[in-house]
């Protein structure tokens, strides 16, 4: 039970360190933001869109789409960046490393990897390379072939999403949740108590659209954890950002051919240069999978009669940031590299990005936490921020060294009582209700 209604001493002091902070920061006594910071690069030409689902696809050719730059602002996470760009956590991240995935440096330049070698597979129906944790969705416009791609979520180690041919076998709008005995189980042991169905809503996970496979128990479905898109975070199934769960629902026919393969290496040609293209293998399938694409490249060293660069072929392989890499020209030009990197310019609002209500004086309230350091509490207000549901979250600066992390906020004590359990449950974090504040 939670600690809520007779709450020890230590709770009621850090209550009134709470309500104190909000009442000064409510009359503008707490300076919460800061003058814009100035960049010291040199303006650059830029683009306002780039495109990011749809991509013709050339005869012949493996690698579609373009790399892209954006600069962050203060307050920007990777997540929403992914999600505005159609990427998973795992691509961006993957791309930056180093780049803090909740508290990035303001002013950072990050790459946006939307270029994509296509898998090494047939291209009709929808086809899904859990390695790359992306699904492909392979149509004919007039005499030309056109694919959509979008990032998925994938199975965990547990319960892995299974390899194989398989077929679209029905679609559901606004689905109901039949919870599986197996997760119920799991859930139970950490408090958690399932009922036997969830209908369609904010807690269904399954989100607003649902495509079954032919294979028992597994789906392509939406979700209601946008931020766990490019994780393996599902038991099994492949969860889609909402907004793209909506477009491959309709535009994708019951029967529609699925293939789910398992590729961290690809190896692909464009414009007369050949490209590899490497991902973090998925567990015990690094080895093989590296053999087959070793054979591979040394099919094509004897193909077009040249020695590959092996150094940079295992320092991609080891690096394994989910780009294209050119290692052989072999063209007319074979000075020319087809992959360009272009200059994004960042959006004024990201699609997706949580929102924080603005603090009431007549609201419920959860302390979360209280941090000793900015960026930390900055970090956890983020996570918080994205969990799904959402629970939106702040720091309250209490001194040059103590920030609280606050939920809320919540239009009634059962709301923030629910946050509690949520934060418990997802966050192993022991937040406190605070009442609303009385009027003086």
């Amino acid at each position: 039970m939670h600690r809520i209604l007779d709450p020890p001493i230590i709770e009621k002091a850090l209550r009134l360190l709470f309500l104190c902070a909000l009442v000064l920061f409510l009359n503008g006594c707490v300076a919460m933001q800061r003058a814009p910071e100035q960049s010291l690069l040199p303006p650059v030409p830029m683009q306002k869109e780039i495109e990011r689902n749809v991509f013709p696809v050339a005869g012949g050719e493996d690698l579609i789409g373009t790399l892209a730059v954006v600069r962050l602002e203060k307050g920007d996470t990777l997540p929403d960046i992914a999600r505005h760009f159609s990427l998973g956590i795992n691509a961006i991240s993957a791309a930056n490393p180093g780049v803090d995935v909740w508290v990035p440096e303001p002013g950072k330049e990050v790459i946006l990897p939307l270029s994509f070698i296509l898998p090494d597979a047939p291209r009709k129906g929808i086809v899904i390379n859990l390695a790359t944790m992306r699904l492909f969705r392979f149509k004919e416009d007039g005499k030309a072939q056109v694919v959509s791609t979008y990032p998925v979520g994938v199975g965990t180690a547990e319960r892995p999403t299974p390899t194989g041919k398989m077929r679209i076998e029905r679609k559901t709008a606004l689905p109901t949740w039949h919870v599986p005995a197996s997760i119920a189980e799991d859930h139970r042991k950490k408090g958690d108590l399932l009922p036997a169905k969830v209908p369609p809503g904010p807690e269904n996970p399954l989100g607003e659209r649902a495509l079954y496979l032919s294979k028992a128990g597994y789906l392509i479905h939406g979700t209601n954890k946008p931020a766990s898109i490019g994780l393996k975070a599902t038991n099994g199934c492949l969860r889609l950002y909402p907004e793209n769960v909506m477009t491959l629902y309709e535009e994708t026919p019951v029967n529609t051919p699925v293939l789910i393969v398992n590729q961290p290496y690809l190896v692909g040609q464009r414009d007369g240069v050949l490209y590899l293209e490497a991902h973090a293998p998925l567990e015990s399938s690094g080895v093989p999978e590296l053999e087959k694409v070793t054979a591979q490249l040394r099919k094509l060293e004897k193909k077009y009669g040249r020695s590959l660069d092996w150094e940079k072929i295992r320092k991609v392989q080891t690096e394994a940031r989910g780009v294209p890499v050119p290692i052989l020209a072999f063209g007319p030009d074979r000075a020319k590299d087809s992959l360009k990197t272009v200059n994004v310019e960042r959006p004024l609002q990201m699609f997706g990005a949580p929102e924080v209500p603005e603090l009431k004086r007549d609201a419920w309230y959860v302390l979360a936490a209280n941090v000793g350091g900015e960026i930390e509490a900055r970090r956890l207000a983020a996570i918080i921020n994205h969990q799904g549901p959402p629970i939106p979250a702040r720091v309250l600066p209490q001194s040059s060294n103590s920030y609280h992390v606050i939920a809320g906020p919540f239009d009634n004590a059962g709301l923030a009582k629910e946050a509690v359990r949520r934060l418990k449950l997802d966050l192993e974090l022991d937040g406190i209700v605070i009442d609303p504040v009385k009027k003086i």
